[in-house]
């Protein structure tokens, strides 16, 4: 014995590594029968499948250059994350974009700017930035719904999204004023940490379902009365990524505690139909909406992708003669999404942002309804150029996914549907969820909001309006392709948007229906710390 582990100390390091070589190609060569490249080529195949494996990290740091990446470039990145750090955002030496590419949006500035009084709000506070509209205003609910921000949270579950995500996202909306929309996993204990909430469910029902997987309206109102940060709830129809498919979380993420928030047996995979079982039809859509509104006294609204716009037309028709209906609308786009969903469905099912939302808000304008909602943009616009377009098409509130994601240290790893999230953000691996330091990544998310809503507001300001509001479809242009060259956006999408009933920043200030628990002396002294921040830009 003592012979043969003499023998084995004397071979070289070199011989090691050759040996182990030998071992790899035979097993390669004869008993490897699932890959043709490492059988066909031994050992040189196995650095094929290693560089595959790390492409995406490659093109994103490497290869790809600033504004070719999806569905972020480095460019939209680097903002995002830039401005969440509170760090200078701005860029030098003009624009890098194609300024004559499709769909290139071209905000008209006016000669003079609107010039902001100190009696202003935003004379001291440049993030005071709340909705123009009310939700629940035209149907009397019991608690009507200002949201303090323009900008806020879109639906994002816990068990898509980890605890710490959750907190650090909530805890940085309330330190914003912002809302955090809970998606469809239900309220779980990192909702509640400071933020207004909006409660969202799809057709799982989870968190307000019963033992048969049915929606109990008496959980619905159990839930909203123990938990009064609960301001509006949103009844999900489908998703950008994947309107019309269910969706399945393996029953091997059910830990005890997904369990118990989204009222669902541990160890067993758990099924989110495409339909939803509580309601038939647009008809019962309304009444089931009508339904959970009179119960809980809050404003009850829809998000949906849009598609056909057959039965968009039947919901407006049943709202005209009704009186009936969902107090606000989230529009999402067929680009976005920030789970598990089929290329086939991501890539190519309901309508991009843009143009679904110009479709339903000519319908809606068509039965004189736009008065009556507040309607909800989703979809890669959480950038101030974007929310501008948004706005002068219709938009009144914008809600931010993956953007929201990039505030708390999301890297576009696009893994979100394998559970290994490098980030911990979405992911349920407890180890990779450490390296989330909440109190740090509330903070960049809260910074994240603020910026976005000073920069979006400067951008109003030099179009000569006070509130995004304002804008109107001829104040953006687009860059159409063909020998028109551009185009305003009513010219584009032929319709021009209803004016908003605005009196001005000051009213908003007051109104008695602002969430966010808002206080303009405390929103005061917020602003005297973020003037402090050393990095912070006057």
């Amino acid at each position: 014995m003592n012979g043969i582990l003499e023998f084995l100390s004397n071979i070289p390091w070199w011989a090691w590594i050759l040996i182990v070589l030998l071992i790899i190609a035979i097993r390669d060569v004869f008993f490897n029968k699932r890959h043709t490249i490492s059988h066909n080529f031994p050992i040189v195949g196995h650095i094929r499948y290693m560089l595959e494996s790390i492409g995406p990290e490659l093109r994103q740091y490497i290869v790809a250059n600033n504004r070719e990446e999806l569905p972020f470039n480095r460019i939209e990145r680097g903002w995002i994350y830039a401005s969440a750090k509170n760090q200078n955002n701005y860029e030098g030496f003009g624009t890098d974009r194609d300024i004559f590419e499709p769909n290139y949006i071209f905000i008209n500035n006016s000669l003079l700017p609107y010039k902001v009084e100190n009696d202003n709000p935003n004379y001291k506070n440049p993030y005071f930035l709340p909705c123009a509209k009310v939700m629940g205003a035209y149907n009397k609910r019991r608690r009507p719904y200002r949201p303090t921000s323009i900008i806020n949270v879109s639906a994002m579950s816990f068990g898509s999204l980890s605890a710490r995500a959750v907190e650090s996202l909530n805890r940085g909306c309330a330190l914003s004023y912002a809302y955090h929309n809970t998606g469809e996993g239900g309220l779980s204990p990192y909702h509640k940490t400071g933020a207004d909430v909006v409660f969202h469910f799809g057709t799982g029902y989870f968190g307000v379902r019963d033992d048969d997987g049915n929606f109990s309206m008496e959980k619905m109102v159990k839930m909203v009365n123990e938990n009064p940060q609960v301001r509006a709830i949103e009844v999900k129809l489908s998703q950008g990524a994947k309107p019309g498919k269910g969706g399945v979380l393996p029953g091997a993420k059910i830990t005890e505690e997904l369990a118990e928030i989204r009222h669902v047996p541990i160890g067993k995979d758990v099924l989110s139909p495409p339909t939803h079982s509580a309601f038939k039809g647009v008809k019962g859509l309304v009444d089931f909406v009508e339904n959970i509104a009179q119960e809980t006294g809050l404003p009850v609204g829809i998000k949906s992708a849009v598609g056909r716009l057959n039965e968009w037309e039947e919901l407006a028709k049943i709202m005209k003669e009704t009186g009936k209906g969902p107090d606000f609308i989230t529009i999402d786009g067929g680009e976005g999404g920030t789970g598990a969903a089929p290329p086939s469905f991501a890539d190519h099912v309901s309508l991009p942002w843009l143009f679904g939302f110009a479709e339903v808000y000519k319908i809606f304008k068509k039965h004189d309804l736009c008065d009556r909602v507040v309607f909800i943009g989703s979809g890669k616009l959480g950038f101030p150029a974007k929310a501008a377009m948004a706005f002068s098409m219709g938009a009144d509130l914008i809600n931010v996914a993956r953007e929201a994601m990039m505030s708390v240290g999301c890297i576009q790893a696009q893994l979100c549907h394998t559970n290994t999230c490098p980030t911990g953000v979405a992911t349920q691996n407890k180890w990779l969820q450490r390296g989330i330091n909440i109190e740090d990544k509330s903070v960049r998310a809260h910074f994240y909001f603020k910026n976005f809503r000073k920069e979006l507001l400067e951008m109003t300001h030099a179009c000569g309006y006070e509130h995004p509001a304002q804008f109107t479809m001829d104040d953006v242009d687009l860059t159409v392709g063909d020998k028109n060259l551009i185009k305003t956006l009513a010219q584009s999408f032929m319709y021009h948007k209803v004016p908003v009933p605005f009196e001005s920043m000051k009213a908003l200030a007051h109104c008695p229906y602002l969430g966010g628990n808002f206080h303009e002396k405390e929103a005061k002294k917020e602003v005297k710390k973020m003037k402090k921040h050393n990095k912070v830009r006057y």
